[in-house]
């Protein structure tokens, strides 16, 4: 039986002045903080068997990738299935009291928590992410392999993998920034989930993390 471990990584800080939630729109990359917790996850996966490294194509999840595949010597592959969740509220700030969220008009996108309106359906973004990470898996097959995408993604397919509802209250995600959610494989059977934060825990309240 050959074992091999996807490790899902989040993305560093992102530098986001205005607080938006920024989702899929170019541009947006890492704080100065935010690289030095990519450099920080690198020295803490540099003595794993790491011998795939790929990332969602948005410039923040490319950065915190880059350390990782050249301590490997590896080059840097993109699959757009690791891409952030589509929204609706993309460039627009959603925090509770003072954002988006007020306006009626926008109150008829969050009739059907399920399946959201505002955005990507839940069980789409986890048949996405299984199959990056399966693709993952088979290119890192009796190593390991590291996926770089984003917070929503990342929690949605552990929520998947773990048969738990998709739905869930953002505030609760264990899911920090360059935290790893580690999915081990035993052939191509999915068998656990192994988490940790590298850089420490962060707030899963804070917009733009």
């Amino acid at each position: 039986m050959t074992q091999t471990i996807v490790h899902m990584l989040r993305h560093g800080e992102v530098h986001n002045p205005t607080g938006i939630l920024y989702g899929r729109i170019p541009g947006f990359k890492l704080s100065d903080r935010g690289q030095q917790q990519a450099l920080t996850v690198a020295e803490h996966l540099a003595d794993r068997d790491i011998v795939h490294v790929v990332a969602s194509p948005l410039d923040r999840a490319q950065q915190t990738a880059t350390p990782i595949a050249s301590s490997h010597r590896l080059d840097l592959a993109t699959d757009p299935d690791l891409i952030e969740a589509d929204n609706k509220f993309e460039g627009l700030k959603v925090a509770v009291g003072d954002g988006a969220l007020r306006s009626p008009r926008h109150w008829p996108k969050l009739v059907n928590p399920f399946r959201p309106s505002w955005g990507e359906p839940y069980v789409e973004i986890a048949h996405r992410m299984l199959a990056a990470a399966q693709r993952a898996r088979a290119a890192a097959e009796g190593h390991e392999a590291v996926c770089v995408s984003h917070q929503l993604p990342i929690w949605t397919l552990r929520l998947f993998l773990e048969g738990k509802r998709m739905w869930h209250d953002p505030r609760k995600r264990e899911c920090s920034l360059a935290s790893l959610t580690s999915l081990v494989f035993e052939d191509s059977r999915f068998v656990r989930i192994e988490y940790s934060e590298p850089v420490g825990a962060t707030n899963p309240r804070v917009t733009g993390a």
